[in-house]
C-alpha cells in the first residue's frame, strides 16, 4: 500500500509524455499527408508548371532556340521535383500551424503574443523573396547571361541545371527576406539595441555581399542583387524594431514588464544618481535576487502572475 503512491506519479509522467509523443506523431502525418495532397492536385499539371517556371528564360532565349534535357530521365524527374516543391511552399502556412500548435501550450502568454504575428510575417517574407527573384532577378540575370554569350554559342539550357539554379535563386531570396524578422528578434530579445546595430552597419553591408557571394551562383551580378535588398531589409527591421519597441527601448531598459511585475537591467538602475539613488540601490537589489533564482523559480514565478492576471480578469467589474 506504501508503493503504490510513488509508482503513480512515474506512471504519469510517462503516460503524459506518451501522450505528447502521440500528439506529434498525428501532426507529422498530417503534414506529410497535406504535401501529398497538394502533390497528387498539382503532378497532372507538371508540364505547365515547369513551362511557367521557364518562362523568364525562355521568354529571353534567341529564336529558334529551346531548353534541352541531357539526362535519360530528366524529362520525368526535373517536373516531379519542381511539383514536389511548390507543394511544400504552398502548404508552409498549414505546416506551420501543426508546428505552433504542438509548441503553443508550452509557451507564456507574452510569447504567444510576439510569435504569432512573427510566423506570420515570416510567412509573408517568404513567399515575397520567391517573387522577388521570380519578376526581378530572374529577367535581369538570364538577360545578362544571354547577352554576355560569345557569338557563335547557341544558348540552350539543360532543365536540370536550370532548376536547380532557379531553387537556388529562390531558397537564398526566401531566406534574405528574414532578415527584418531577425532583426526585430534580436532587440526584442534585449540581445542588442538598434543603436548598436546601426553602428555596425558597415559591417552588416560587407556581410550581405559575403551572404550572396555564398547563397547564389559565382558571378558579381547575382551576388549584388542579393546583398543589396539584404541591406536594404536590414534597415526595414532596425525601423520596425524602432517603432514597434518603442516601450521597451524608452523603458529605462525593462526587460520583463506586466501588471504586478517590473524587471528592470542592473546596469540602468546602476546609472541612476542624485535624487533617485535610492530607487536605484532597491532596484540592484530585486535584481540581484533575480539572479539568484533558478529556472524553475522563475517558471512558477511567472505560472503565479499570469494566474493572478487570470483571476482578476475574471472577476466582475
Amino acid at each position: 500500500m506504501t508503493d503504490m503512491p510513488e509508482a503513480q506519479p512515474e506512471e504519469d509522467k510517462e503516460q503524459s509524455l506518451m501522450d505528447h509523443l502521440m500528439e506529434l506523431r498525428n501532426r507529422l502525418m498530417h503534414m506529410i499527408l497535406s504535401v501529398l495532397i497538394v502533390f497528387l492536385a498539382l503532378i497532372s499539371f507538371s508540364g505547365d508548371i515547369f513551362s511557367l517556371a521557364a518562362k523568364p528564360l525562355q521568354k529571353l532565349m534567341p529564336a529558334g532556340t529551346s531548353m534541352i534535357a541531357t539526362g535519360v530521365t530528366s524529362p520525368l524527374l526535373v517536373p516531379f521535383k519542381l511539383v514536389m516543391l511548390l507543394s511544400v511552399l504552398l502548404t508552409i502556412p498549414y505546416l506551420l500551424h501543426q508546428i505552433w500548435s504542438f509548441i503553443a501550450p508550452g509557451l507564456y502568454k507574452h510569447e504567444k503574443r510576439m510569435a504569432v504575428p512573427l510566423l506570420f510575417s515570416s510567412v509573408l517574407l517568404f513567399y515575397c523573396g520567391i517573387a522577388f527573384a521570380y519578376f526581378i532577378i530572374f529577367p535581369i540575370l538570364f538577360g545578362f547571361f544571354i547577352g554576355v554569350a560569345p557569338k557563335g554559342v547557341t544558348v540552350m539550357t539543360d532543365i536540370s541545371q536550370y532548376l536547380d539554379f532557379i531553387i537556388a535563386i529562390f531558397m537564398a531570396f526566401g531566406i534574405a527576406f528574414e532578415v527584418p524578422v531577425a532583426t526585430f528578434l534580436l532587440v526584442a530579445a534585449g540581445i542588442t539595441t538598434p543603436n548598436k546595430l546601426a553602428e555596425k552597419r558597415p559591417y552588416i553591408i560587407i556581410g550581405s555581399f559575403a551572404v550572396g557571394m555564398v547563397l547564389t551562383p559565382p558571378d558579381v551580378i547575382s551576388q549584388s542583387l542579393l546583398a543589396i535588398p539584404i541591406w536594404l531589409l536590414f534597415e526595414s527591421g532596425l525601423l520596425a524594431s524602432r517603432l514597434f519597441l518603442k516601450d521597451k527601448l524608452n523603458g529605462d531598459d525593462v526587460i520583463m514588464k506586466t501588471n504586478e511585475f517590473e524587471l528592470i537591467e542592473e546596469d540602468a538602475a546602476v546609472a541612476s544618481s542624485g535624487e533617485d539613488k535610492v530607487k536605484a540601490d532597491d532596484q540592484e537589489t530585486d535584481g540581484s535576487e533575480a539572479e539568484n533564482m533558478d529556472d524553475e523559480d522563475m517558471e512558477k514565478l511567472f505560472d503565479e502572475m499570469e494566474q493572478e492576471e487570470d483571476e482578476n480578469n475574471q472577476k466582475p467589474e
